[in-house]
């Protein structure tokens, strides 16, 4: 491949990626598809629809990227979730820590940006504030802490942190067909659990769990396909195109804000370079965008008072630290990680759970003592 090939396959890369971001925030958009709306909908009303949406998104990225494995379209041993090492205490403190975050901030990362498309002011404030504690955790004080603390609490999986990859060399099976079936079974489940709740299959139900879980299976296509080069042109070596971590990329959106803010600020460094992180920040918000102004559902909102402020800010800085310290968000670890079938993304699943759960207590507690 020549070099001038290489760009324009990089340029392509970057464009799927976008487009594809796009539709994920049109239909979060119209759909209001929220994890943390779902946990609240069980806590509040004991409605399980928005969880059953959830549901169905994992189940059907857990079907999409099995079959794209069994294909060989893509490898998973290549993924950002694929390290043999558990980061089980990281997973779990930064999983509760986005979980509190997201409830205070009213909406985890991808619901920050899709609000930011429908009018949110305040969800751009919670925008910067999360980028920020990202980019500080990746790099700067609280990573620092982060490394010295959580990260060094671990295990080691010799075959891998997935599940098929472990059920494969227990069993001595084929991993290629482990993963099949296991994403078979798992994504199966989950997609029967959805589609047989009562009164769950409307329109935009369905759009929310296919379409949702769709984009992330195509996420992966795009970065480990498209964008694989078994050789690069300068350097002769396997590369994963517009990749932040060198390696295949879904969707995620806390380390992203990070990247995107840091090339806003250093744009005419020519070292700062469009990834596939920064283009789907910018493909959620657009998309958003686009749906809330056909729709003449585009509304300002800021905040209401100085609590109110507050208890965001906080929010945003949680899940920066949070997100980043987990490895992922809810759309980073609660779908595409979870697609995977990893052992750190079911820990980070939960620690985002109890902490939610956390965060409306904390919000109740506010209410009764008001």
């Amino acid at each position: 491949m020549e070099i001038a090939d290489f760009d324009l396959l990089k340029s392509q890369v970057l464009w799927a990626a976008f487009v594809v971001s796009a539709l994920f925030g049109v239909i979060a958009q119209r759909t209001h598809f929220c994890t943390m709306g779902a946990i609240s909908d069980i806590v509040n009303m004991g409605d399980w629809t928005r969880m059953r949406m959830w549901g169905l998104a994992v189940g059907v990225a857990v079907l999409g990227f099995a079959f794209m494995v069994w294909l060989g379209w893509i490898d998973p041993t290549k993924t950002i979730y694929a390290s043999g090492r558990v980061i089980w205490l990281s997973a779990l403190v930064g999983g509760a820590l986005f979980g509190l975050g997201m409830v205070l901030a009213s909406g985890c990362g991808s619901k920050t940006l899709v609000r930011i498309g429908g009018g949110s002011l305040k969800s751009l404030v919670v925008f910067v504030v999360m980028g920020v504690a990202s980019f500080a955790t990746l790099r700067g004080v609280t990573a620092v802490l982060r490394n010295e603390t959580v990260d060094q609490v671990a295990f080691d999986l010799a075959p891998g942190s997935g599940l098929p990859q472990l059920l494969a060399a227990a069993s001595g099976w084929s991993a290629t067909h482990t993963t099949l079936w296991l994403g078979l079974a798992v994504g199966g489940l989950l997609v029967m659990w959805a589609v047989l709740g009562k009164g769950f299959c409307t329109a935009d139900n369905l759009l929310a769990g296919v379409g949702i879980g769709g984009t992330v299976a195509a996420m992966w296509w795009v970065s480990g396909r498209l964008g694989f080069v078994a050789e690069h042109p300068e350097t002769l070596e396997a590369v994963y195109l517009a990749s932040n971590s060198g390696r295949m990329e879904s969707l995620t959106f806390t380390a992203p804000m990070a990247y995107a803010l840091d090339w806003l600020m250093f744009f005419s460094d020519r070292s700062k370079v469009l990834t596939l992180g920064v283009v789907s920040v910018a493909g959620v918000v657009l998309g958003a965008f686009v749906h809330a102004l056909l729709t003449r559902s585009f509304r300002w909102e800021g905040f209401r008072d100085t609590r109110d402020t507050a208890l965001h800010l906080a929010g945003a800085v949680c899940m920066g630290v949070g997100g980043v310290t987990a490895m992922g968000c809810t759309v980073g670890q609660g779908l595409s990680g979870l697609s995977t079938l990893s052992v750190t993304s079911f820990i980070a699943v939960l620690g985002i759970v109890a902490g939610a759960l956390a965060g409306f207590r904390f919000q109740l507690w506010l209410l009764e003592r008001d």
